[in-house]
Formats: C-alpha cells, sequence, structure tokens
C-alpha cells in the first residue's frame, strides 16, 4: 500500500477524492493537511475532521496556513462549493476528532523524515504547505516518494486555464509556492486540466453511485449537486469535471495516463500569472530559466471510461 499524505481544501471533489483514497486498498491514508481556497481554512479544516469522524478515517489531521506566500489570498470559491465548502449540506459545528499540535508543513517534515521513501504527498489545493515544508527543510526532498499534483493546465486537449484564460485554480492561488515545488529536486506529476476536463461524472453516473455504494453513494449525491448546479449553469454540463479524484487514481493506476517529461515554470506576475509553462524541448536557449531545473512529468491524455470505472469500483 502507498502512504499518502493528502494537502487539500475540501471542498466537494477534494472530498471525493479523499474518500477515494479511504476507500482503495492500495492506498495508506497517512495524514491529511489542511489549505485555504475552496473555502476559508478553517473551513477546510472543520470539513477535513468532518470526514475523519463521519467515515472513520484513521488518517492524522494537521492544519496549514491560510495565506500565500506573497500575494493576498483570493476569496474562497463559494458559488462552486458553497459556503461551508460542502454544497451547504448540514455539518455540525463541533468534531470529535481534533487537528494535531503541529503545523500542516511541519506535520509533512516529520512525517517524511519518519517514513524516508515512503510518502506519496498528493496536493489537490494550494501548494503553499509544501513549498514551507521546502523551505524550512529542504532535505526532504531526497526523502519523499513521490509529489502529485492536482493543478495546472498545458493546452493538450484544448484546456488551458479554468480560472483565467491561461490559469488553473490551484496553481494561481498561489503561483510563487507552485514554482517553488514543480522546481524542487522531487520526482513531481503534474495532473491538470489536460486530463482532469476529459472525464466527467455525470447525473446518471453520480445517481447509480447513490444506489449501489451504501457507505459513500448518499454523500457524495449530496454534496455534489451543488457543484453539478454550478457546472451546468456556468458550461452546459449533465455533471461535473472529475479534478481531485483523478490525482487519487493517478497515484492508483497511472497506467491510466499519458505522461510527457519535461521543466516546468509557474508565472508568478502579470497578466498570465498562475499559467504553468511546460519545456520538452532538451536545447538551452541564450535565455532560459528552465534548463537548470529538474524535469518532471505532466499527464496529456487519460483512459476517461477506466478511470470513472475504477472510481465506482472502489467505492462500491
Amino acid at each position: 500500500m502507498k502512504k499518502i499524505i493528502i494537502d487539500t481544501d475540501p471542498g466537494i471533489d477534494d472530498a471525493m477524492a479523499i474518500l477515494l483514497a479511504h476507500a482503495s486498498n492500495e492506498i495508506d491514508l497517512v495524514g491529511i493537511t489542511t489549505t485555504f481556497g475552496n473555502t476559508s481554512i478553517e473551513n477546510s479544516t472543520r470539513n477535513a475532521l468532518y470526514l475523519k469522524d463521519k467515515f472513520a478515517l484513521q488518517a492524522t489531521v494537521a492544519q496549514g496556513v491560510d495565506v500565500p506566500l506573497v500575494l493576498p489570498a483570493s476569496p474562497p470559491a463559494t458559488a462552486i462549493h458553497g459556503n461551508n465548502g460542502l454544497g451547504n449540506i448540514n455539518i455540525p459545528s463541533e468534531q470529535t476528532s481534533q487537528v494535531i499540535n503541529q503545523l500542516a508543513h511541519d506535520y509533512i517534515i516529520n512525517t517524511v523524515k519518519a517514513h524516508p521513501h515512503e510518502i506519496t504527498l498528493i496536493a489537490i489545493g494550494r501548494l503553499t504547505n509544501l513549498a514551507l515544508a521546502l523551505s524550512k527543510a529542504p532535505e526532504i526532498a531526497s526523502l519523499v516518494k513521490e509529489v502529485i499534483i492536482m493543478g495546472g493546465a498545458f493546452g493538450f486537449n484544448g484546456h488551458s486555464g479554468n480560472l483565467t484564460p491561461f490559469a488553473e485554480a490551484n496553481v494561481y492561488g498561489d503561483p510563487h509556492a507552485a514554482d517553488i515545488v514543480v522546481s524542487a529536486n522531487w520526482p513531481v506529476t503534474m495532473v491538470g486540466l489536460d486530463v482532469t476536463q476529459q472525464s466527467i461524472m455525470s447525473t446518471a453516473y453520480i445517481n447509480d453511485l447513490k444506489s449501489k455504494s451504501s457507505k459513500y453513494g448518499a454523500f457524495i449525491y449530496d454534496i455534489s449537486e451543488f457543484y453539478a448546479k454550478f457546472y451546468h449553469a456556468d458550461l452546459g454540463l449533465d455533471g461535473f469535471y472529475v479534478h481531485d479524484a483523478s490525482a487519487i487514481i493517478y497515484a492508483i493506476a497511472p497506467e491510466l495516463f499519458t505522461t510527457r517529461k519535461g521543466n516546468i515554470r509557474v508565472v508568478t506576475e502579470g497578466v498570465a500569472e498562475g499559467q504553468t509553462l511546460f519545456k520538452e524541448s532538451d536545447r538551452v536557449f541564450p535565455i532560459d530559466e528552465w534548463s537548470d531545473r529538474p524535469k518532471q512529468k505532466i499527464c496529456t491524455n487519460v483512459e476517461c471510461d477506466k478511470l470513472l470505472n475504477l472510481y465506482y469500483n472502489t467505492m462500491i
């Protein structure tokens, strides 16, 4: 089983990803570190604890910071995830479980050092916690097994951005952190909009999951109703894209994805702020702030039907 820490801002699709990791026989969900983005840090942490209590997760929960490294925080995505982050379902104000007395980046550092070459970090929110962990303890880069990021967009399959024409929301939310994380000397795979927007969980799919999954189906149906309404109003979709769960599925079944390897950088200012840029060529250009960075992987295609079947079969 892969030992993973999910860095997350739950978030409807985050919750669906966390539950997939919990349900999978391939994954040992060691920890959940919270960040801001889809909702406030207070809401995202409460939501993580709520999921821990409701579904008996064994994962440790550690709360992260509530602001990007450099830029001011953008407002929560309430139009997509609701005021409480989980589609405005009823959530108890008090949770039985509590966060540990460590900030998220310290928990990441300590856990990676305690389990060298065993921990996969799966980041499905802003990358601030990972950047802070690297800044405080750069030696963890050589101790992490793998870093999987739901973020970015490189123009494959016609997908180039969802918050701006060229920027994906998680990267845009803290572009300086994202640039640090993708430039670090650890193995990164970016599962971006190029593939996450290829897979759609339709209304029929969610209805079927509700009827077949006694443990998770009704909850997923309830939280995703708000999410699906946004996608229908905004894009005319019958259903919604499979963003965060795609990163978990990459950890479980990477063979479902086509990848390319090259240098990645993130634009940190100007009209293209948050854009992810991929250099596949080995040529060193006269001005080249890519070539001294490690080569990382990006996902460029996915077997959508197999991805949806894997999620469905894991959850039932």
